[in-house]
């Protein structure tokens, strides 16, 4: 097998790797040396200082020894194998550095012939990249759970950044599913590796020239979906790492199904809105000073899919609201939907100059569109708020709705825009289905709510239906507008599901008209 098999296969198995991130590495290259760790980031990634750029991301070998059965590399699986010598990978990694394909490279692997034999491999890569071809762009490894310590110790004192992936959630679902790790063997390098960082913090102010060991922390990663875990358990396991081991870092990975074990749902797509809910959550946790027993509790064990866990968490907590930002606290701003770190160090700037309005916190950065229902300038609502759970709600799922499709990614489905899928159902049953069901008797919000979901149908044909989108949206959102609570709504929502029908069937060249501003 030649290098380029070799590097197919094993850059097609490093994807189900999330854990990749350079931020907060300050390696810089160094006279006659190559490349730059410094505000690195994963793949295509954009850094803090703007730049777009990648990394190799790929296993040395995936040629595993365990049998862990969410993972596609397990032993029992039949599928090709390939295993990097040092030599061939740190020769891809400047070529392709060279070519100014990468700025950096993540190293993982399956566990090859046993944890510290893997390890001594990646060591060597390490050693060749560094010291032999002088590269200092960003380098995150993985320590392989069950290898010596003095061997984690030394590649760390090449990576900038290594990670442990815990996996699941607890031990019990680490038995069930991968019998060849425990928590030791996890958490044994995770300690190790946090206290190396905070004794070499303590010797490079002594000695000022001691080498670093991991100068951008460690991280892991936690699979989400593969257990019936709820998200409060995974979330407490989070914070619980973050304030032991002092992560920089917890991912979370949706679980993509791989293998038919017993022990394993019979899903048919990953959960990735829920992975995107546990990433806003973790930021919580990390950054706005939110403890897991606030945003979850046992009678509420997971995170609301249509609302973002802060505003939920706001919905929920509606007495404390109002704030008047020209009065309180850093602590209660960052509370607030809307407004995030920098707004809020921005507003407490401002008003010590004078009292701020509506219109200077919009230009603050302020999010208005999630803010104004849960703040007071001047002791003034914003106009046309109404302090009611059920008003704010609507709007605020529709606001989540419109920001989804802004962006590109839909609330539910996660997939692009399909040439070749039929739209004719999809049509049907998500706008009428999510219409009747959630909007029914909310009056104007329920109506605007249905034709915003409407919008949310990316698996279908492009040519026949896209077009039909839009117009079903424009004519539920109509007729939602001049009709008010009560029966009136059960009409409006049965015509737009009608729309969905017809739309559906659009044809091409209708389609073709509307792109070209005929119709």
């Amino acid at each position: 097998m030649d290098t380029l098999d070799k590097l197919s296969i094993l850059a097609e198995g490093a994807k189900y790797d999330v854990s990749c991130v350079s931020s907060g590495s300050s390696r810089k290259n160094t006279p006659g040396g190559l490349g730059s760790g410094y505000a690195a980031g994963f793949c295509h990634s954009f850094t803090t200082d703007g730049r777009c750029i990648s990394l190799l991301k790929v296993l040395m070998s995936n040629d595993c020894v365990y049998d862990c059965a969410y993972c596609v590399n397990r032993v029992s699986n039949d599928f090709p194998r390939a295993t990097f010598t040092p030599g061939e990978l740190v020769d891809i990694t400047i070529n392709f550095y060279r070519r100014n394909y990468i700025e950096g490279l993540f190293l993982s692997s399956a566990v090859y012939k046993n944890p510290n034999y893997t390890m001594e491999l990646f060591i060597r890569v390490l050693k060749m990249l560094r010291e032999e071809y002088r590269f200092n762009g960003y380098i995150h490894v993985k320590a392989i759970p069950g290898a010596d310590n003095a061997l984690v110790e030394q590649a760390g004192l090449y990576a900038d950044r290594m990670s442990v992936n815990i996996e699941l959630p607890s031990n019990d679902s680490l038995k069930l599913l991968a019998p060849q790790k425990n928590k030791e063997k996890i958490l044994g390098p995770m300690g190790f590796i946090s206290t190396k960082i905070s004794e070499n913090k303590e010797d490079i102010v002594k000695y000022k020239k001691k080498q670093y060991f991991v100068p951008a922390g460690q991280s892991t990663q936690v699979i989400v979906g593969a257990t019936p875990h709820r998200d409060i358990n995974i979330l407490k396991l989070s914070e619980a790492l973050y304030k032991r081991y002092k992560l920089k870092r917890v991912f979370y990975s949706a679980y993509i199904p791989v293998s038919n074990h017993p022990a394993l749902p019979a899903i048919e797509k990953p959960p990735l809105l829920r992975e995107h809910r546990l990433y806003q959550a973790d930021w919580l946790l990390r950054f706005y000073g939110f403890s897991a027993d606030e945003l979850l509790s046992d009678s509420r064990p997971d995170l609301d899919e249509q609302l973002d866990p802060k505003c939920d968490w706001a919905l929920r907590n509606l007495h404390l609201f109002p704030v008047e930002v020209n009065r309180c606290d850093y602590e209660t701003l960052l509370r607030v939907p809307g407004i995030g770190v920098i707004s809020a160090k921005r507003i407490l700037t401002a008003r010590r100059v004078s009292s701020l309005d509506f219109d200077d916190l919009r230009k603050l950065g302020v999010v208005l569109k999630r803010a104004q229902y849960f703040i007071t300038c001047k002791g003034k609502y914003y106009k046309g708020i109404i302090m009611d759970d059920a008003f704010i709600r609507q709007n605020l799922v529709r606001e989540n709705m419109m920001q989804a499709m802004k962006s590109g990614n839909m609330a539910e489905e996660y997939r692009q825009v399909s040439f070749f899928s039929n739209g004719y159902d999809y049509g049907y049953d998500y706008g009428y289905g999510y219409g009747y069901g959630h909007g029914r008797g909310h009056g104007l919000a329920g109506a605007g709510d249905f034709g915003f979901r409407g919008l949310n149908i990316q698996d279908r044909d492009f040519r026949k239906s896209l077009a039909g989108i839009g117009m079903n949206t424009g004519m539920s959102m109509n007729m939602g507008m001049g009709l008010v609570q009560g029966p009136g709504m059960d009409i409006a929502l049965n015509i737009g599901g009608m729309n969905g029908v017809n739309m559906g069937m659009i044809t091409a060249e209708e389609k073709m008209k509307s792109i070209t501003g005929e119709l």
